[in-house]
Parts: C-alpha cells; sequence; structure tokens
C-alpha cells in the first residue's frame, strides 16, 4: 500500500498527475491509502479516526490542495456555512466610510474561521428587507447585526424566530437580549478626546453631536460631559446637536464661535469635525493653531486632510475578530454563546490638536 511516507521521487509524477485538474476525494484516498469513506470521516468526523490514520490523510489534502465539495457538505450537514450582513444606502454629505474597515475585517476573519459573508442590501424604510427571505431560504447559518442603536426592532424579530444572530453594537434598551454582541464604548471615546483638550489648557471645549433621539449620539455627548464635569469646567452654552452631515457641522460650529467663543471643537463624527474646518478655513483661522478639534472614527479623511485631523479611532478590525469568536462559539454543537464584549477606543492626536496652552 502506497503511504506519503514512501513516495520517493519517481514517484511525484504520480503527484503530479492530480495537478493536472482538480483533486477530488478519491486522489486523496488513493495517495493517502484509505478508502473514501476514510477521508469523508476526516474532513467531516475527524474524532472518528485514529491519529496516524488522521494525520496521513490531512497530509495527502495539504499536498494535493484538496478542498471539499461546499455544495455536498451543505447537503449533509443542512449548513452553508454563510453569514448574512444587511448593507444599508450611502448616507450622502458624509466624510466617514469606517463600515467599509468593520466589512473587510468581517470578510478576512470569517474565511479564516471558514465562514463566507453574504451581503444584502436593504432601505431605510423598511428594516426588516432581505432578512425574511434567507431565512425561509435557509441560505445563511448566522446573521451579523449591525445599528442595534437605531431601535428598528431586528433583534427582537429574529429572537422571536430563533434565528442565530451576533450583533456590532449591544442590545439598547432591550432588557429581554441574551444574544451575543460586540460594541465599543463610545463614552469613552469622546471622554478621552474631550480630556486631551483639556490637558492642552483649554477651558472652553465645544460639543458638536448628533439629534436627541440618537442614543449613540448621547452615548458620545455623556463623555463629553463627564471629562467637562470632572474637570470642573463649564458645558452652558457650548453644545449642539444637529445632523450627521458636513453641511450641519459648518453651520454648528459658526453658531458657537459667535456666541459661545470657545478654543476647542470635540464632535461626534469626522463629517461634524469636517464642516468645522471648513468654517474655520472661511473664517482664515487655523485649525490647532487657532482653534483645535477632534473628531471621532478615524476616517480616511482625518488622516489625509490638512493638518490632520485628530480623531477617535475604533477599534473595528478587534471588533470583526470578536463578531466571528461569537458566531463560532453560537453555531458550535452544542452552541456555546460568549457574553457580551465591550472594546476601548483610542485617540489619534494629530495637527489639529494644536500646541499645548499651558
Amino acid at each position: 500500500m502506497l503511504t506519503l511516507g514512501t513516495i520517493q521521487a519517481g514517484e511525484v509524477s504520480g503527484v503530479a498527475r492530480y495537478a493536472m485538474s482538480a483533486p477530488t476525494l478519491a486522489d486523496v484516498a488513493e495517495l493517502a491509502g484509505v478508502s473514501r469513506q476514510t477521508v469523508s470521516n476526516a474532513v467531516n468526523s475527524p474524532d472518528l479516526l485514529r491519529p496516524e490514520t488522521l494525520l496521513r490523510v490531512q497530509e495527502a489534502i495539504d499536498r494535493l490542495g484538496y478542498k471539499p465539495n461546499r455544495a455536498a457538505r451543505n447537503l449533509r450537514t443542512r449548513t452553508s456555512h454563510l453569514i448574512g450582513l444587511r448593507m444599508g444606502p450611502v448616507q450622502e454629505g458624509t466624510a466617514s466610510a469606517i463600515m467599509d474597515r468593520f466589512v473587510h475585517s468581517l470578510v478576512e476573519t470569517s474565511r479564516e474561521a471558514g465562514y463566507h459573508i453574504l451581503l444584502f442590501t436593504g432601505s431605510h424604510e423598511d428594516p426588516l428587507e432581505g432578512y425574511d427571505d434567507l431565512l425561509r431560504s435557509t441560505a445563511v447559518d448566522a446573521f451579523v447585526l449591525t445599528d442595534t442603536y437605531q431601535g428598528h426592532g431586528v433583534a427582537a424579530w429574529l429572537r422571536e424566530r430563533r434565528a442565530p444572530f451576533v450583533s456590532f453594537g449591544r442590545p439598547w434598551g432591550d432588557p429581554e437580549a441574551r444574544h451575543p454582541w460586540v460594541d465599543i464604548d463610545s463614552s469613552a471615546g469622546a471622554e478621552l478626546a474631550t480630556q486631551h483638550l483639556i490637558d492642552k489648557g483649554h477651558r472652553r471645549i465645544a460639543w458638536i453631536g448628533w439629534r436627541k433621539d440618537s442614543v449613540l449620539g448621547e452615548e458620545r455627548r455623556s463623555g463629553w460631559l463627564h471629562a467637562m464635569h470632572t474637570a470642573g469646567l463649564s458645558t452652558t452654552g457650548l453644545a449642539s446637536r444637529v445632523e450627521d452631515t458636513i453641511a450641519s457641522g459648518r453651520s454648528a460650529a459658526e453658531v458657537l464661535l459667535d456666541e459661545a467663543h470657545p478654543t476647542a471643537f470635540v464632535c461626534a463624527s469626522d463629517t461634524l469635525a469636517v464642516g468645522v474646518l471648513h468654517t474655520l478655513a472661511e473664517r482664515r483661522l487655523q485649525a490647532g493653531d487657532d482653534i483645535a478639534v477632534v473628531g471621532f472614527d478615524d476616517s480616511q479623511v482625518a488622516q489625509t486632510v490638512w493638518p490632520g485631523l485628530s480623531s477617535v479611532r475604533q477599534p473595528l478590525e478587534r471588533a470583526a475578530t470578536q463578531v466571528v469568536r461569537q458566531l463560532e462559539g453560537l453555531l458550535s454543537t452544542p452552541s456555546q454563546p460568549h457574553p457580551g464584549v465591550m472594546l476601548t477606543p483610542t485617540l489619534e492626536v494629530r495637527g489639529t490638536s494644536g500646541p499645548d496652552l499651558v
């Protein structure tokens, strides 16, 4: 019987023969000197084999570059190894595309774990659009849910149907939620940005955030408030709540500069911070030297705009890795869901932080 350990130089042509076309299960069985059922067991139920047999089959698989037939495996196991992720429409007038970073990392990490991400679209008007079709067709094994802070009820809807999912975002205002989640502490991020400016000597630090009905916006605002109050600084007249657009950030900065006379701004997003930079440029004020500005999300715009926008950076790559780990636990047999994971952001300091005032 031919085994991997007995392949000699003159027998290499036999291995090369398999490379002429995609190797099959039968090719692996022949090279390893085992039955096709043994190869199938090695792929699907490795615990059934003796260690030395399993090792021989795995070496043959590696040498041939054999990949199991995904469609056939799906029929046997009733799994697709696909994870559904809904992508909403792009919002115009913004500077941030941080979801691109998250999705890219999620795709890479999922692939390493043996899963693939299936993207589907939906509208603002119908947050459930797309989920029902995928559930009915059993096209995916689970979902990754985002934007849980919007309160659109998708998590509860999936939970009622016993659909496995992990959310990127904690279950805001949902006391019944027991699903695994991963989130980033936005309050800590805004507090970090504000404390950075306080340490530089600023005492009148304005906040430009999102509308009051934005749970995430209020979460970020609380970090600014906590840092200011802890330092004994007044926040009266220094806050503005607007839409998350560059135009809104520009308008809010104009009003605050005229009425509150801040020496620095902390913004709930890089989009709003870019609006502040527009206003400063229009007034011939230098961002950093005259007025300090810190954004949130560390977008590509923050990294490229002159003189470099200081910004809170969310650990999106770590978040994606944690989401996949949660999925692996959720989909294991038996299911082993993990508790929620909270990650802490960092601050990228660039030119708009300006010099120390003290």
